[in-house]
């Protein structure tokens, strides 16, 4: 029985996946999902931005990058492709890191996730230290509280649940009210409207599945 789970969070610099390649050429903010790494070598790789045609140039005349698919929802262009170019997270999930989120910006990118026990998480640090620009930024305890084991009984897309989480952690539903709308859709990057269109189909899809 393992007695702690830990949340860590890192930093990496220097990658030169697609992903971080394309921040450091377009002003753009990509958040990822985990990387799905195909028994033929590539990854399957799923993630979204604000919408940018430069982004969009940006990856399509990356040779590493196959079958580039774009939609639109909730304010948010949503990307799927395949990269030939596995990336530094790789490296940290075959030590047992259990990716959460990621965030590439400015050619850089940050990562949060868990580790069961001390013991992975010191496998984790010694395969941090084997690649360059990865640094631990910081760990504490996951709290065993019920928030995420009832979170996770919900349906919402990944920019719902990002934005659900910023309101929280910002103040937003706090009384009286800590921040604004338009401060928490700039802390995502997106605007009001769609920051609160958001909030309104998250709303729909937790209230759907307590009273429906």
């Amino acid at each position: 029985m393992i007695e702690e789970c830990l949340v860590a969070e890192f930093r990496i610099e220097g990658d030169d996946c697609p992903l971080a390649t394309a921040t450091a050429n377009a002003d753009a903010a990509i958040d990822a999902r985990p990387p799905q790494l195909r028994a033929d070598g590539n990854v399957l790789i799923q993630f979204s931005a604000q919408p940018s045609d430069e982004l969009s140039e940006t990856l399509d005349a990356d040779d590493r990058i196959r079958y580039l698919h774009v939609t639109h929802t909730d304010g948010r262009s949503n990307y799927r492709c395949l990269s030939k170019h596995p990336c530094v997270v790789h490296e940290l999930v075959n030590a047992g890191f259990l990716v959460e989120s990621m965030r590439y910006e400015n050619g850089g990118a940050t990562m949060r996730g868990a580790v069961v026990g001390y013991d992975v998480l010191r496998g984790v640090m010694e395969a941090a230290g084997r690649t360059v620009g990865v640094s631990l930024q910081r760990v504490y305890p996951l709290r065993t509280d019920d928030d995420e084991a009832v979170a996770s009984g919900y349906e919402l897309t990944p920019a719902q649940e990002e934005s659900i989480r910023v309101a929280v952690e910002m103040g937003y539903f706090e009384l009286p009210r800590t921040v604004t709308a338009v401060e928490v859709a700039d802390e995502l990057g997106i605007s009001k409207t769609a920051f609160l269109e958001r909030l309104r189909r998250a709303q729909g899809s937790l209230f759907g599945t307590m009273f429906g």
